[in-house]
């Protein structure tokens, strides 16, 4: 597992579910169709992700299907991280 993979993982665990939540949580796991993450949510997300790896993430980029799962979120980071 990479590092964006598992600093995503860790976060949404820790923000997004309730300490005696089971559900195994992957890369493909659905974030937001799943209710795991609500469009409040995404956004404190999307802030956290631009901190850490000091990108710009554009509005328009920041759709709910960009952060239904962890995987396309890392596509969405590693995108901005080379611009």
């Amino acid at each position: 597992m990479d590092e964006i993979t598992k600093a995503v993982l860790d976060y949404v665990k820790r923000e997004y579910l309730e300490e005696d939540d089971d559900r195994e949580l992957t890369d493909t796991t659905p974030l937001i169709t799943g209710g795991i993450v609500d469009s409040f949510s995404m956004v404190s997300l999307k802030r956290f992700l631009e901190k850490k790896y000091q990108i710009q993430i554009p509005d328009a980029d920041a759709s709910p299907e960009a952060f239904d799962n962890v995987k396309s979120i890392v596509a969405l980071v590693n995108r901005f991280k080379k611009a």
